[in-house]
């Protein structure tokens, strides 16, 4: 029966989004050896994960590269991407999610959910990727899989629709009971799982939650409310194909367990996989734009080429550019539309990624991801399309960086190969950014966080051979305004002897709670023409690159062009651009500003006995407390502190706790900052 289906029926797009340490990477190496595409348990502690292969990911036994695999389930082909956790590394999972059709959610037993969990749930959100969720770590001590769902729903807001009932508790951790299907699924040391009836002990609450488990569907999915009032019940068939559509709509998320470390659960987690997340065809047709006009283009291999970079690698055979191919088909020395770029690209080869492992392609059709080798200039974001139906497709956001550092080459003579080896950083991951400081000529690197840098440079190190010296770590402020001017005049006039410059221009200025720059024109009588409303605005945009605390960017402001004067001959887009750049730099000035800190949400976990002197540091660093509760024996805190106050911290809280501590943050904004900020 499966023949006569659309190719595309049976192909899984799926990221493994979580928390760094939640399991995650185990749980694509059991997937991979449960679906036979590799023969031997890949352990992160050993160093021998097929998706952590770059030897800095083995160093430190976390994710930090997005990686992509393929594997086959049931007829199903899924093509996996194993995304970081660390709050340093949520560009990745940014850029990953933005390519995917649906995605596992795991979760620690013990913690429930951790605040990167939260973060990748709500960009998640930002991308309407359906998610099922995967509570990993049963055999734990402390394990609790109704405390983990309570923490979802709390911190997370969906509906957790909980598919199964955990047979034993922590290290007698067995098996699960499958609610959908009513039955046992039973594992032994080797990881083998056997089918059994459920047993007579656990029957009663296996059908009282079973029961729970439909009133949640039905209250989600009119079809089955309507069995449901019907008949009292739902049939395994109706269960199945309303836990689909409420998983693939967003309204719910179905919660599976398990222990991927023991090999427990990951059977009935591809099964979910292939049972309730979308195929190509269930999501609605990818929409760009051209020349202006919104288009839809289906995931059809006949209908024109249209593919979105997401990820940029450079291997020593060769510069390997990860595409989500959305419609259409891509053949080996095709010439494509770099749409984003607007020049042409070749492709050389088409390859099937197992993480650091490549098997060639002819062709690559809709609903594929795959690398290519041969494209020059297409960056993660650039759209590839048909030359004869241009189109550009939305491409993942970046962040802006928060830490940077100054970098300089030991020997003087690899200056060069240092800018070139920077470039390449900035190539593959668009969230480093590389500028050179005006006042210091110094060349300064800016990324996501402390650890981030340390990677890139260590990067530098190893693959380059690069000898570097990287200054301490400094904060990216921000300027805001706290209170703002009415009415400030600017007059830009120039007579140098050729065409003149007149523009003049009335400018308010005020806060903007929701953040950014915000522009606007009250200009009546059309006494300022619309194309010199514009030069004006871009002129303002330029004002915001430096503030008048310390050079700083400006946010959080409104601007408003009350008025303004044109002359007949010397106005121009040139001149107004200048007025608006210069008038509010003045006006900047006249206001009362603010500087502003990025401040991060830390989680500290350690023994109950450390927590005074947890408290006190914390509060030495200008951290106000927010929460503090004791899971599992273990105290954990929860604080904001200004990332600035960071640096450092974690080898002070091993000291503090003989290394029984752990921490993680995650970016909450900017706030007021308590100290002076050094001038740029």
């Amino acid at each position: 029966m499966r023949t006569h289906l659309n190719p595309l029926a049976v192909v899984r797009n799926l990221g493994i989004l979580a928390h760094v340490d939640a399991g995650k990477t185990t749980v694509t190496e059991r997937i991979l050896f449960a679906t036979g595409t590799t023969h031997k348990r890949g352990e992160v502690h050993d160093g021998t994960t097929v998706t952590d292969f770059d030897p800095q990911e083995r160093d430190r036994g976390i994710t930090i590269f997005a990686a992509s695999v393929s594997c086959a389930w049931d007829g199903h082909r899924i093509n996996l991407i194993d995304t970081p956790g660390h709050v340093d590394f949520a560009d990745e999972v940014e850029r990953a999610l933005r390519v995917l059709d649906g995605a596992v959610a795991v979760f620690d037993a013990v913690a429930g959910v951790e605040p990167q969990s939260e973060s990748v749930w709500r960009q998640a959100d930002r991308y309407g990727v359906p998610r099922i969720a995967f509570v990993n770590k049963m055999d734990r001590t402390g394990a609790d899989l109704d405390a983990a769902v309570t923490s979802i729903r709390e911190r997370l807001h969906p509906a957790p629709l909980v598919a199964q009932l955990p047979i034993g508790a922590e290290d007698t951790f067995t098996g699960v009971v499958d609610l959908v299907r009513m039955r046992a699924l039973l594992w032994d040391d080797g990881g083998s799982v056997e089918e059994t009836p459920v047993p007579d002990g656990l029957r009663d609450e296996a059908v009282a939650r079973r029961r729970s488990l439909e009133e949640a569907v039905a209250e989600l999915h009119p079809g089955a409310l309507e069995e449901f009032c019907d008949t009292g019940a739902l049939g395994e068939r109706t269960l199945v194909s309303a836990l689909r559509e409420v998983t693939r709509d967003g309204d719910g998320v179905v919660v599976l367990c398990g222990s991927a470390y023991r090999n427990r659960g990951v059977e009935p987690l591809l099964d979910a996989v292939v049972a309730y997340l979308p195929s190509p065809l269930d999501v609605p047709p990818v929409r760009g734009t051209h020349e202006g006009e919104e288009q839809a283009r289906p995931a059809d291999p006949a209908a024109p080429a249209a593919a979105l970079a997401f990820k940029v690698h450079a291997t020593p055979t060769g510069r390997l550019t990860y595409l989500r191919v959305y419609s259409g088909t891509i053949e080996k020395g095709d010439t494509l539309w770099d749409a984003t770029a607007r020049r042409t690209e070749r492709i050389g080869r088409i390859l099937r990624v197992q993480a650091d492992r490549h098997a060639p392609l002819d062709r690559a059709v809709a609903g594929d991801i795959v690398a290519v080798i041969g494209l020059k200039s297409a960056r993660a974001g650039s759209t590839l399309c048909a030359q004869h139906a241009p189109l550009v497709l939305e491409p993942p956001g970046v962040a802006e960086p928060v830490v940077s550092a100054a970098i300089e080459s030991r020997r003087a003579g690899d200056t060069d190969r240092l800018a070139s080896g920077l470039a390449r950083l900035t190539d593959e991951d668009p969230s480093l950014v590389v500028r050179t400081d005006p006042e210091t000529g110094q060349t300064v690197l800016s990324g996501m966080g402390e650890l981030h840098l340390e990677v890139a440079v260590e990067k530098l190190r190893r693959e380059l051979g690069l000898e570097v010296n990287v200054g301490r770590p400094q904060v990216s402020y921000r300027e805001t305004v706290g209170r703002g001017v009415s009415g400030l005049v600017y007059r830009h006039v120039k007579q140098d002897g050729g065409a003149g410059q007149f523009a003049h221009v009335v400018l308010d200025v005020e806060p903007y709670e929701e953040g950014g720059f915000e522009f606007r024109s009250a200009v009546v009588g059309g006494r300022v023409p619309q194309e010199y409303v514009r030069a004006v605005e871009a002129g303002c945009r330029d004002a915001l690159a430096e503030g008048p605390l310390g050079g700083h960017p400006v946010t959080g402001l409104r601007v408003t062009l009350t008025d303004g004067a044109t002359h007949v001959k010397d106005s121009s887009d040139t001149a107004f651009r200048t007025a608006g750049r210069l008038g509010l730099r003045d006006a900047l000035r006249a206001c009362a500003m603010v500087l502003l800190e990025p401040v991060v949400e830390v989680t500290v976990t350690v023994p109950e006995d450390a927590v005074g002197g947890v408290l006190g540091d914390l509060a030495a660093r200008r951290g106000r407390v927010t929460g503090s509760v004791t899971r599992a024996g273990a105290a954990v805190v929860t604080a904001c502190v200004p990332l600035a106050e960071l640096f450092g911290y974690a080898t002070r809280l091993r000291s503090r706790t003989q290394g029984r501590g752990t921490f993680t943050a995650r970016p909450t904004g900017y706030a007021p900052a308590q100290v002076a900020a050094p001038v740029r």
